[in-house]
């Protein structure tokens, strides 16, 4: 099997970000990552401009690290409420799942991935319940989701 190094332009999951030498199969290398743009081959011509890839990547982690921060003070300070209906026992009918933290930051004007908000499973209990959302390596933001508990009245 065959590989090859590449020096990547830009960020690509599962594999690195910019300004990183990495091993791939020859054939991804050859015909997907080089005619895309997304990557160099490693000659010594090029490994010389690791230097200014390493700058730019500096520049935009930093520039994303700012956001970031002002992002997780927005959403620190919202306090979604939902009100989830309940029958006779007290048990809870549907729950608040990501998608409803999701929608409700971004009617918030916060936009962000949906798979950023760290819910191991969906919630079915009145209270508060703090949320932690993902922004970035560093950055991670707490959001207390309110859920009241409404009833369910009996039609006869």
């Amino acid at each position: 099997m065959a590989n090859a190094q590449v020096i990547l332009k830009e960020k690509i999951a599962g594999l690195g970000s910019e300004a990183d030498v990495v091993k791939v199969r020859a054939g991804y290398a050859r015909n997907y990552l080089v005619p895309q743009g997304k990557a160099y081959e490693a000659t010594k011509a090029n490994l010389r401009h690791v230097e200014a890839l390493k700058s730019n990547r500096v520049k935009r982690e930093a520039e994303e690290l700012v956001i970031a921060e002002e992002l997780a003070t927005k959403i620190s300070k919202l306090k979604p409420s939902f009100t989830l209906s309940t029958g006779q026992g007290g048990k809870a009918f549907g729950s608040v799942t990501s998608m409803d933290l999701h929608k409700e930051l971004e009617a918030a004007g916060i936009v962000i991935d949906r798979h950023s908000i760290q819910l191991d499973k969906p919630i079915k209990k009145s209270g508060k319940t703090v949320v932690e959302i993902k922004l970035n390596a560093q950055v991670t933001a707490q959001l207390t989701v309110s859920v009241d508990a409404g009833d369910v009245k009996d039609e006869d």
